[in-house]
């Protein structure tokens, strides 16, 4: 589908009108586990708190600094980013690539209706879409960038969507992200590893280059760590006694491990590689 105007038009001639609020639903009935899929307008609400704060501004400039690394200069850019939420990193990511001085595209995709209203605000220059990962409705070869932050990625459909050297950015949780949030919750703490991106690689094309933000916080307050709580699945995976010691345990610093890994589309395939 294309933008035009107050309408996204797909190449049969159907249009579909864009909400006041700036975005479009698109996601099909089938690809709806409820009534209102994905993070509910208390979750995102207390995520855009939380993240205006500032406490997770290095994973949103380590993102930005990578990505301008390899666009910085480029004349135009389109960016989409798979699982947007509130917008905070398409955000910052989208205004360091204008204030470079290129034509940027950024749309951000959500199966959150809340999710894009929030990141539309942040934003209005920014294409919304509620749609599915595993059926983003946009040409193929049309991104030159997407990115994927703490989100559920279809390699299939990212690849299609891919140009030619083009780039795809997945960025998880380390093995210990928020670990002192985490001892305080559960009685078995376990510590994992990022997804492997081996199909991600056969997919999309070769690691390129791999950034990993290993910091504390400063210490945080009780309300921000019922924010933080609120826009984790630990608000609910922890019980309430468990939520409860953790919100009485403030100020508390939190640690931010964070692996960002980008790759390179097919087209690239040969190029030098490098990792941080």
């Amino acid at each position: 589908m294309q933008r035009s105007d107050q309408q996204w038009r797909c190449p049969r001639g159907h249009s579909f009108d864009i909400a006041r609020q700036g975005y479009i639903n698109l996601l099909p009935v089938q690809h709806k586990k409820s009534k209102d899929p994905g993070d509910s307008k208390a979750m995102v609400n207390a995520r855009k708190q939380f993240l205006d704060r500032g406490i997770y501004r290095p994973i949103a400039d380590a993102i930005t600094q990578l990505l301008l690394d390899e666009f910085g200069e480029a004349a135009s850019c389109s960016v989409l980013d798979a699982g947007c939420g509130d917008g905070y990193y398409l955000n910052t990511l989208a205004q360091a690539l204008v204030d470079r001085g290129g034509n940027v595209t950024a749309t951000g995709l959500d199966i959150s209706k809340w999710a894009l209203r929030c990141c539309l605000q942040r934003n209005r220059s920014l294409n919304g879409i509620v749609a599915s990962n595993r059926s983003v409705p946009l040409p193929t070869s049309s991104q030159d960038i997407v990115l994927c932050a703490f989100g559920f990625p279809v390699y299939n459909e990212f690849s299609r969507l891919l140009r030619d050297g083009g780039y795809y950015l997945q960025v998880d949780s380390g093995p210990d992200h928020l670990l002192e949030l985490r001892e305080k919750l559960y009685a078995e703490l376990r510590r994992s590893e990022p997804p492997s991106l081996d199909k991600a690689e056969q997919l999309i094309g070769p690691l390129h280059r791999r950034v990993r933000v290993h910091q504390q916080t400063r210490a945080l307050s009780r309300s921000e760590l019922d924010e933080l709580l609120s826009m984790t699945p630990h608000n609910y995976r922890a019980t309430h006694e468990a939520r409860q010691a953790l919100l009485s345990s403030a100020p508390m610093s939190l640690t931010l491990d964070v692996e960002l890994r980008l790759l390179r589309c097919h087209g690239a395939v040969g190029e030098d590689q490098g990792n941080e």
